[in-house]
C-alpha cells in the first residue's frame, strides 16, 4: 500500500460485564492482549499508523503496558474519549455516568485521523483476512467519491461465529443487497445460541429466531475522513433524541445504518471467515486464549509478537 492507512482502536470502554481493564488483558503466550493481534495483522495487510482512543483515567497504565510495544513499527497516536465532548450547545446531564457509545468514540479521533482508516474494538480478535479485506478496500476503492456518496466498508462476520456460551451479546445484523451494499443494521442486543439457530430474547419476552450464516458487524468498520462530518451532522439530532436517558449509547451501526439509508454514503460488506472472537465475560478469557494458542502452534502468529 502506498497511501497512508490508520487504525482506530476503540479502547476506552469500560469493560462493566467484564469486570476487569480487559484492553490490557494478557491472552496470548508471551502475554499479548487481543489488541496486540489486531495492531500485528494491521501492520502485516500495510497500515502505517494506529490511534487509540482512550480514558484519561488510565492513560499512563495504556501506554507502558500497551502503546509502548510499537515504538519504532508503526506511528502511535492517542485521543481521549471524554464525556463532554459534545457540539455545541450541548451540556453533558449532570447524571450522565455512562460513556455515549462508539460512533462518539470514533468522533474522538475527528482531529487525528486524516487519512482511509479501520475502526475497531480493542478486545475483539478480528483475524488476518479480516483487516487484508478492509485494507485492499481502503487502498483501492475508497479513494474517490461518487455521486456525492461517501464509500464506506464493514467486515461481515457469520452470526454463529461470534457468540458466547457464557451470556448474551449484542450484534449488529446486516440486511445486504444483491451488489453486496448494506441496506441497514439492526443491533440486536440479547443474542444466544439455541440449537442449530440463533435467538435473541428481548426484555418482554418476544423472541426473534436468525440464522447462524446471516452477516453482522463485529465493529470492523473502513471508513474515510468523510465520516467525521457525517457524524456531526447527526450528532445534534441523536442528543435531542436521547441525551436525556441516561443509558442511551450512540452505535457505530445505527449512524452508518442512517447514512446507507438515505444516500449519504455506500458500505461494502466484505464477507469475511476469518476466525472472530471476543472478551463479553470475563469466562471468555481460557477460551479465547486456547484460540490463540491454537493459532500460534499453526504458525499463523510469532510465539511473541512484539519484543
Amino acid at each position: 500500500m502506498e497511501k497512508d492507512i490508520a487504525l482506530v482502536v476503540l479502547a476506552a470502554g469500560m469493560g462493566s460485564r467484564y469486570g476487569a481493564l480487559k484492553q490490557v488483558d494478557p491472552v496470548g503466550p508471551s502475554g499479548e492482549a487481543i489488541l496486540d493481534y489486531s495492531v500485528f495483522d494491521a501492520m502485516r495487510a500495510g497500515f502505517n499508523k494506529v490511534v487509540f482512543i482512550i480514558r484519561r483515567d488510565f492513560e499512563n497504565e495504556f501506554k507502558t503496558r500497551i502503546g509502548s510495544k510499537y515504538a519504532g513499527m508503526i506511528d502511535v497516536d492517542y485521543c481521549f474519549q471524554e464525556m463532554d465532548d459534545l457540539p455545541a450547545p450541548y451540556k453533558r446531564p449532570a447524571d450522565r455516568a455512562k460513556p455515549w457509545g462508539t460512533a462518539h468514540a470514533v468522533r474522538s479521533a475527528r482531529n487525528a485521523v486524516a487519512c482511509p482508516f479501520a475502526a475497531i474494538n480493542a478486545d475483539d480478535f478480528y483475524g488476518r483476512g479480516g483487516f487484508a479485506a478492509i485494507g485492499r478496500f481502503l487502498s483501492e476503492s475508497a479513494g474517490a467519491a461518487g455521486c456525492g456518496k461517501a464509500h464506506f466498508a464493514m467486515a461481515g462476520y457469520r452470526l454463529g461465529d461470534t457468540l458466547s456460551p457464557y451470556g448474551p451479546v449484542a450484534r449488529g445484523i446486516c440486511d445486504i443487497d444483491s451488489r453486496g451494499l448494506l441496506r441497514g443494521v439492526r443491533e440486536l442486543v440479547k443474542l444466544a445460541p439455541a440449537g442449530d439457530a440463533v435467538e435473541n430474547r428481548e426484555e418482554g419476552g418476544e423472541v426473534e429466531i436468525l440464522s447462524p450464516d446471516a452477516r453482522v458487524s463485529m465493529n470492523l468498520w473502513g471508513f474515510t475522513p468523510a465520516l467525521f462530518d457525517q457524524l456531526e451532522k447527526r450528532f445534534p439530532a441523536w442528543l435531542d433524541a436521547n441525551a436525556r436517558s441516561p443509558k442511551a449509547e450512540w452505535y457505530i451501526p445505527f449512524a452508518v445504518d442512517e447514512m446507507a439509508r438515505d444516500g449519504s454514503a455506500d458500505v461494502k460488506v466484505l464477507e469475511v471467515d476469518s476466525p472472530w472472537f471476543g472478551m463479553t465475560y470475563k469466562e471468555d478469557k481460557p477460551r479465547v486464549a486456547a484460540a490463540i494458542r491454537k493459532l500460534v502452534d499453526a504458525s499463523e502468529y510469532p510465539e511473541k509478537l512484539f519484543g
